[in-house]
């Protein structure tokens, strides 16, 4: 069974996005187009020839076939040894946990995240460099070109693994190592938090509901929660990974997760309530009748990290410094203002957080669209944030609802929406952008009911540690500490555009704390639609979902 050399022709629509390729299943199955793209990273990153390389994903259609594609390749490419999650299942987190483990030279996850599965749903990969974290924008511009003029690929004729099997196989000169997918990211969990406190919690009647939504945090929240930390039988729903994620859609959000908040406003809604989303780098945090927004669950954790294991150590608690993607609310700032810690601002995507982790300059990061996670890895987490959320509650004895009274209390109430508007024509998102990128110089100084328009601008960001420039990262409407509408296209859908309007108010008065958030916006909505012409300019009467 020789390595052998197969004829191809380029594809031109192998662009990656915000964290990878992400395609209609039926694209990823046009002939060759996997193995073209897993091609052109296998001839950009050359690092990984005779290195290790580890492999897995969200469980979802074709997640199987795939990875035998890439094993096959990798063998044919000259890695020297492959680690494989037990079942071709591999959530993000934990893949990025294994390649730091195994100091792997990268890693293939096939996923298509909070994105729909099955014959007719999405598929994806993305490439993880070296330390775990997601390629950056630089190397995925080197994949893409190479991909346009690609003419063969390499691999293992022949040869198939048991993905079922842990333990050690062959194919060619390389070998393949089957790991349990859960072991070594629970590891790594049990250091990082108190389990015997969280034991003691659940053991006093704490309870909580885990919706896996039949995708990949399955398996490690039933080992973890259930198994480790004796949550309830029950407590983790919806536990075994399906190839279309059981019909649903695994984004944990109000809308996706609506039967959520349902149980949280509920006479027997437990202490938390908590849900992850494809392959099992989101997270969606409820209390008892309260939903926290991501932004507010990550100043949150910020300012309750010092009471947990592993943060305690160092100056400052142990933290060094906080960061959060633009589009996110800005109540973190305001924890690390009063942590004296550095804040980072930066564009949407892990990646840039990546760096700042490197060079020791971060702890906890979070961006708004459910992400949040710390140094531990350098992906997002969901699994962490809710075991996070868990350790604070019972470290403190309070509820979500009484942790989220006194921080507003102390730090003010950001409230906080988003707006998306899916699967819209190109032309008509391209219109709406450039409209508003037009009119943002003379938008500052104007005056609209309350509030003045401090900044305008298209956000860019230059990276603190090695200098790199991002630009075009969304559109910023500022009315000082006061508010914030933000417009940005999304990258991480397969249909026609997304854009996604951000609406974020800031009280500190006592009696503006506990307003619903629909009633705090709709001054600002309103603004919004003046200003951006979302409806006006695409023809929609309203966003497709409000989270």
């Amino acid at each position: 069974m020789p390595v052998c050399e197969q004829l191809t022709q380029p594809y031109t629509d192998q662009k990656p996005g915000t964290a990878g390729l992400r395609k209609k299943v039926a694209v990823f199955l046009q002939p060759h187009y996997l193995e073209n793209f897993l091609q052109a990273i296998f001839d950009v990153e050359t690092s990984l020839k005779g290195s290790t390389l580890v492999i897995g994903g969200d469980g979802r259609y074709h997640n199987r076939v795939a990875i035998q594609t890439a094993i096959a390749m990798a063998a044919g490419n000259g890695i020297s040894k492959v680690v494989v999650g037990q079942g071709g299942i591999l959530s993000t987190p934990a893949a990025s946990n294994l390649i730091r483990v195994h100091d792997a030279a990268g890693g293939l996850l096939f996923t298509a995240s909070h994105n729909p599965a099955g014959p007719d749903g999405d598929f994806g990969i993305k490439f993880n460099i070296a330390g775990g974290g997601q390629a950056p924008e630089a190397l995925t511009g080197k994949i893409y070109e190479a991909s346009r003029t690609i003419s063969r690929y390499r691999l293992f004729d022949g040869g198939s693994v048991d993905l079922d099997r842990c333990g050690n196989q062959q194919l060619g000169d390389t070998l393949i190592e089957i790991v349990d997918s859960v072991d070594d990211y629970a590891q790594l969990q049990q250091s990082l938090f108190d389990f015997d406190l969280i034991r003691a919690w659940f053991k006093r009647g704490g309870r909580i509901c885990f919706d896996a939504m039949h995708a990949v945090t399955g398996p490690y929240a039933q080992r973890i929660l259930i198994e480790q930390l004796g949550a309830p039988a029950g407590s983790v729903i919806n536990a075994t990974p399906l190839e279309d994620f059981g019909g649903g859609h695994p984004d944990p959000n109000l809308i996706y997760a609506k039967h959520l908040l349902d149980l949280a406003m509920s006479a027997e809604s437990p202490d938390l309530i908590a849900a992850s989303d494809g392959d099992g780098d989101r997270n969606m945090i409820l209390g008892r009748g309260l939903f926290i927004s991501p932004g507010d669950s990550l100043a949150m954790l910020a300012a309750h990290l010092d009471k947990l294991p592993g943060y305690k150590n160092g100056p400052k608690g142990g933290i060094r410094g906080l960061a959060r993607s633009m589009p996110t609310c800005r109540a973190v700032d305001v924890v690390a203002k009063a942590l004296e810690v550095e804040c980072f601002e930066t564009p949407t995507g892990w990646k840039f957080f990546c760096n700042l982790l490197d060079a020791g300059r971060l702890t906890l990061c979070g961006e708004e669209s459910f992400g949040t996670s710390s140094s531990h890895t350098r992906e997002k987490d969901g699994l962490w944030a809710v075991l996070a959320w868990l350790n604070v509650l019972a470290t403190t004895g309070n509820s979500v609802q009484q942790l989220a009274d006194a921080h507003w209390a102390r730090h003010g109430r950001h409230y906080y929406v988003r707006h998306d508007y899916d699967e819209l024509p190109v032309a008509a998102a391209n219109t709406v952008v450039d409209s508003l990128r037009k009119a943002l110089p003379s938008l500052i100084g104007s005056t609209h009911d309350d509030w003045t328009i401090s900044q305008a601008d298209e956000f860019s960001y230059t990276d603190p540690v090695d200098g790199s420039i991002a630009t075009g990262q969304g559109l910023r409407i500022v009315f000082g500490d006061a508010a914030r509408i933000i417009l940005r296209l999304s990258g991480t859908g397969t249909e026609g555009a997304t854009l996604r309007l951000y609406l974020e108010r800031y009280e500190t008065a006592a009696d503006k704390l506990a307003w619903p958030t629909s009633d705090a916006l709709a001054p600002l909505a309103q603004i919004a639609d003046r200003i951006v012409r979302l409806n006006e300019l695409t023809g929609r009467k309203g966003p497709s979902v409000i989270t």
